[in-house]
């Protein structure tokens, strides 16, 4: 474990070069003389003690044991100056590498109550941690003392499930037992789900320890758990068990439901809204039919007007001289009689012509020159008739052809001309105005049909 090297009794080497599994070791010989060399390597660092107490501390690198550059050794020994003197001493190297993978666990299970069941439950934890000296002075006076040195299996000092006896089991087992169930329950970890928060518990057990690690001039950098061992035979963590999966199968049913309800909802206001879409296209549809056969009636109306009026234009007459002379013949097949006596029955007759006629005008935007024409037609036609009034024929029907007035018979006795059929007028097949004389209807201006 050391090299030395010897010169009339002496040491005049002193070196650790041992296993990485040690934190401190203390060199066996303890008489050296001034001029030896000291090796201390770049993981270690070097500690000398006088009656027990630690005095000079050395880095990494090589020293010669010499009065200029151990002061505290020199004002301990009174060493003189240049002068080549056997001293006393302690040594101890302390080993500053990390200790990896030193394995810990619970001696006894760790009393926990969960709080959404009620239940108690008792859980176990094992892992490992590493270690580090960050103080040499300090972990030599509080953990080392006066032994021989401190390895890790002295940390340990178990089996390989976890250590049973050691220096840190009271302090990592006393963090363990009350900083993991308190945990567990703050953080509201449920512990059939504790195997997803093992690193945030082992940083909080870490943190714990190394408050007290602090004393004794080491660190742990690193602390895992890597186990949590439930009790799958305990009845109560079998209810627990059972009520997690119970809720667990309730919330997946109805996140199930809520996700049918919702595509349902989303159903319905499709179909809802297509339906619309539907409507509105026939009602458009509807609507440009209808427009159209607007368009096509009124063009079809139109075209025959134009070739109406052509044909009169092509007669002679104008539509004036037309509705005269229909009034005309609508006045000799129907009779114009009064309901007085005397020739003002005749006259007043006329007179309702002409106030119709009139209204006709006032309907059809006419102006006054356009109904001239057709109120000298009327007074003609009324001259045609004088003969009937002044002659008081009330009863029988006048021939048509010799002009016999008052026959009662079905045909003139004069020539044999038969009595003409009284005209009713059609009925409008649009608006079913019914007695209409003229070509076209009053109300909706629909033509006569042809019979």
């Amino acid at each position: 474990m050391f090299k030395q090297e010897k010169r009339e009794g002496v040491i005049s080497i002193i070196k650790y070069e041992g296993p990485n599994n040690v934190f401190a070791w203390k060199h066996p010989i303890e008489d050296f003389n001034t001029g030896s060399q000291l090796i201390v390597h770049e993981s270690q660092e070097a500690v000398f003690y006088k009656d027990g107490k630690a005095l000079d501390l050395f880095g990494s690198g090589r020293y010669t044991l010499e009065t200029n550059n151990i002061p505290i050794i020199r004002e301990s020994f009174k060493l003189p100056s240049n002068a080549e003197t056997m001293f006393h001493a302690e040594v101890y190297f302390v080993n500053l590498t990390t200790q990896m993978g030193i394995k810990w666990g619970t001696d006894s299970k760790v009393r926990l109550f969960d709080p959404a069941s009620g239940l108690h439950i008792e859980i176990g934890a094992c892992g490992s941690f590493n270690l580090r000296v960050t103080n040499s002075r300090k972990f030599l006076v509080k953990v080392v003392g006066t032994t021989q040195g401190f390895t890790q299996n002295e940390v340990q000092n178990g089996d390989a499930v976890g250590f049973t006896t050691g220096a840190f089991k009271s302090l990592i087992m006393n963090k363990v037992k009350s900083n993991l169930a308190r945990i567990i329950k703050e953080q509201n970890i449920n512990i059939l789900e504790v195997d997803e928060h093992l690193d945030e518990l082992s940083v909080a057990m870490r943190d714990s320890i190394n408050e007290n690690l602090e004393d004794y001039g080491m660190i742990m950098p690193e602390f895992f758990i890597t186990v949590i061992q439930t009790p799958d035979d305990d009845p109560n963590f079998r209810r627990l068990k059972q009520q997690f999966a119970d809720k667990t199968l309730k919330v997946r049913e109805e996140e199930v439901r809520q996700a049918e309800a919702e595509a349902a909802q989303k159903r319905k206001i499709v179909e809802a809204q297509t339906a619309a879409q539907l409507k509105m296209v026939g009602a458009q549809g509807d609507a440009e039919a209808l427009k159209i056969k607007a368009q096509a009636e009124a063009e079809a109306y139109k075209m025959q007007a134009f070739a109406e009026a052509a044909e009169m234009q092509a007669k002679g007459y104008t539509y004036q001289q037309e509705t005269a002379r229909q009034v005309g013949l609508e006045a000799m097949q129907n009779g114009i009689t009064g309901n007085g006596t005397g020739g003002g029955s005749g006259i007043g007759d006329l007179a309702g012509l002409g106030v119709t006629l009139g209204a006709m005008g006032g309907v059809m935007n006419m102006t006054r020159e356009a109904m001239n024409p057709i109120m000298e037609g009327s007074t003609q036609v009324g001259a045609g008739f004088g003969a009937v009034v002044s002659g008081q024929v009330n009863d029988g029907w006048i021939c048509p052809n010799c002009g016999a007035r008052g026959l009662t018979s079905r045909f003139c006795p004069d020539c044999g001309t038969p009595q003409p059929v009284k005209d009713n007028g059609w009925t409008c097949p649009s608006c079913g105005t019914s007695g209409i004389k003229s070509k076209f209807c009053p109300d909706c201006g629909t033509k006569k049909p042809e019979e």
